[in-house]
């Protein structure tokens, strides 16, 4: 595999207005999250932007940022729209897409993502982590895999996502992290394809990619990365991340 990772920022927030330009230790969140893909030592790093603020403090960095339509109505159209601009060769065949709003993200994270393509029946992967407590299988914003691992197997593949508990009856949960990587053929289709039923029920955009008869593998990880999602969660990052200034 020849991974590149990409980052889709865009300014707009529901919960956190403009948070991926929220200053962590004297720097825009997003730099802290371009650091951390960097350590991955995977291979290059992009950043999809939204607007041309985000681009500057990237390139401030040393980064490499793309500027792509504001209009792009999800992550996966940024990245796809980076990725023929950044690579239009096709010299890279598998694309992680990395979310903007993980400050802290642990490098082997991104290496336990590729792990379920070394299985050439899957098209794309993602990261699933545990269930803790009877408060996050509640929780509407916690997604939850609907997944089985074998006795020790370190990947699954993934049957249905849900904001509801599943799979029911007694067993372990897995709450799912929203880390992907795609094969660029499969980045390709996916984008391509119509909102399906599923996923507008949902508000799943993983569910498109399950109705169409894609395979998507899950690798389990130990405990779910924390993310920025409210004003909370960023004075937590700000009083946690000064060491990785």
């Amino acid at each position: 595999m020849t991974p590149i990772i990409l980052i889709p920022a865009r300014m707009g927030s529901t919960r956190l207005p403009d948070k991926i330009m929220a200053d962590i230790a004297g720097l825009p969140m997003i730099v802290h999250v371009l650091k951390r893909a960097r350590e991955a030592g995977l291979g290059p790093v992009a950043v999809a932007c939204g607007e041309a603020v985000i681009a500057r403090a990237v390139e401030a960095a040393g980064g490499v940022a793309v500027l792509t339509d504001p209009g792009h109505p999800s992550g996966s159209d940024r990245i796809f729209a980076a990725l023929n601009q950044l690579d239009p060769g096709g010299v890279h065949d598998v694309i992680i897409n990395l979310q903007g709003d993980l400050p802290s993200i642990a490098p082997e994270y991104l290496r336990a993502v590729l792990r379920p393509l070394e299985d050439p029946a899957y098209d794309i992967a993602t990261l699933v982590a545990p269930v803790a407590s009877e408060e996050e299988a509640q929780a509407h914003s916690v997604v939850k895999c609907a997944c089985a691992f074998g006795e020790g197997q370190e990947v699954a593949p993934a049957l249905y996502f849900s904001r509801n508990r599943v799979p029911s009856g007694a067993g372990a949960l897995w709450h799912h992290i929203g880390i992907y990587a795609y094969r660029r053929a499969a980045l390709a289709r996916f984008v391509a394809l119509a909102p399906s039923p599923l996923e507008l029920r949902e508000k799943l955009e993983q569910l498109r990619a399950l109705e169409a008869g894609m395979r998507i593998g899950v690798a389990r990880v130990p405990a779910a990365p924390f993310g920025v999602d409210t004003q909370a969660d960023l004075e937590l990052a700000r009083r946690n991340l000064g060491h990785y200034s």
